[in-house]
C-alpha cells in the first residue's frame, strides 16, 4: 500500500511539471502579450508610447527575455513560494489566489458533498425501481440537469428569488460582510450564501452521477451472484448494500479525481453571473489578458486539485475493493 501511493505521488510530480510547461507555453501563444494590450490601452487613453518607455516596461514586466529563461524563472521562484507578480493587479500572484482559493476550495467542498449525497441514493433507488413512475421523473430531471447551462439556471433562480420572495442570491456575502474581517458572523452569513451556487453549480454533476449509479448498479443486480444471494434468502436490503451497491459505487468513487477541478474550472461562468469571488473570474481575466504568471499558477493550482483527487480516489477504491491492488 504504501509502495502504491509513492508511486502514485511520484507520477504527481510528472504531471505537474508537464502541465506547468504547457500552461506557460499555450498561455502565451495568442498574437501579442499583456504588454501589447498595455500600450494600445494607454494610446487610447491619449498618451504616447515611444520606443525607450516600451523598452522600460518590457524589463518591468520581465518581457524581455526569452520564453524559456522566463519559465525556468518562474518555476524556481514558485519551488521558493514566489509565484511572480500579476502584469493587471500589480499585486504577487500567491497574495490574489489566496484570497479567493480558501472560498473556491470551500464551496467546492461542499458542492462535492452535495452531488454525491444527493445522486448516489437517486442513483440507488432509480435502479431497484427501474421503469417506476419515480425512475422516469428522476430521468427526466437529470437530462434536464444535464442540458440547462449552469449560468442560464442561475439567472433564472435570481429572476425567481428576486421577483417572488425578495431575496438576492448575488455574492457569497451580505453588503455588511462584504469587506469586513473575518469572524463567526461573517462565516455564518457566508453560509447561508452557499446553498444557491451550491445547487447551480452541482446540478450538472449530480445528473451526471445519477445515470452513472444507476447504470452501474442495474449492471450488478443482473449478475449470478446476485441472483444466488437472492435464492439463499438474504434479505433484499442486506444483499442490496452488501454487494451490489459495493461494487457499483467503484466508478462513483474513481470521478473524484476529475468532478473535483470541474466544479472549480466549470463555476467560471456561473461565479461570475453570480459575482461569486472565487478563482473562476480570475482565471478568465488573466487569461485575457495574457497575465502569463497569474493564469498559469492559477492552472497549476488546478491540476494539483486534480492529481490531489485522483490520488484519492485511488486510494479509497483500494481500501474499498480488495480486488483492485497495484502490480509492480
Amino acid at each position: 500500500m504504501l509502495y502504491y501511493i509513492i508511486h502514485r505521488v511520484l507520477y504527481m510530480f510528472v504531471v505537474l511539471l508537464l502541465v506547468s510547461i504547457a500552461a506557460f507555453i499555450i498561455i502565451q501563444l495568442p498574437p501579442g502579450d499583456y504588454l501589447t494590450s498595455f500600450i494600445m490601452q494607454l494610446e487610447k487613453a491619449g498618451g504616447k508610447v515611444n520606443e525607450s518607455q516600451i523598452a522600460i516596461l518590457e524589463r518591468q514586466f520581465g518581457l524581455d527575455q526569452p520564453l524559456l529563461i522566463r519559465y525556468f524563472k518562474w518555476i524556481w521562484k514558485m519551488l521558493c513560494g514566489n509565484f511572480g507578480i500579476s502584469f493587471q493587479w500589480g499585486k504577487p500572484v500567491s497574495e490574489l489566489i489566496a484570497a479567493r482559493l480558501p472560498l473556491t476550495v470551500a464551496l467546492s467542498l461542499f458542492t462535492l458533498v452535495f452531488i454525491y449525497a444527493v445522486a448516489i441514493p437517486i442513483g440507488i433507488y432509480s435502479a431497484i425501481k427501474q421503469y417506476s413512475i419515480g425512475d422516469y421523473t428522476f430521468t427526466v430531471i437529470g437530462f434536464a440537469g444535464l442540458a440547462i447551462p449552469n449560468f442560464l439556471l442561475a439567472l433564472v433562480l435570481m429572476f425567481i428569488l428576486y421577483k417572488y420572495f425578495g431575496l438576492s442570491v448575488i455574492g457569497l456575502f451580505s453588503p455588511k460582510y462584504v469587506v469586513a474581517p473575518w469572524d463567526l458572523g461573517k462565516l455564518i452569513d457566508m453560509l447561508k450564501h452557499f446553498p444557491v451556487p451550491i445547487i447551480i453549480i452541482g446540478t450538472s454533476g449530480t445528473a451526471g452521477l445519477i445515470r452513472v449509479m444507476r447504470g452501474c448498479l442495474l449492471d450488478e443486480l443482473k449478475k449470478q451472484y446476485v441472483i444466488t444471494a437472492r435464492a439463499k434468502g438474504i434479505s433484499e436490503r442486506t444483499l442490496l448494500f452488501k454487494y451490489p451497491v459495493r461494487m457499483a459505487i467503484n466508478p462513483i468513487i474513481s470521478t473524484i479525481g476529475w468532478i473535483l477541478p470541474a466544479i472549480v474550472s466549470g463555476e467560471t461562468i456561473t461565479a461570475i453571473v453570480l459575482n461569486l469571488p472565487t478563482t473562476g473570474p480570475l482565471l478568465l481575466s488573466a487569461l485575457m489578458t495574457q497575465d502569463m504568471y497569474l493564469a498559469a499558477s492559477t492552472v497549476m493550482f488546478l491540476t494539483f486539485l486534480t492529481v490531489i483527487g485522483t490520488l484519492i480516489s485511488d486510494i479509497l477504491l483500494v481500501l474499498l475493493d480488495p480486488r483492485i491492488r497495484y502490480k509492480k
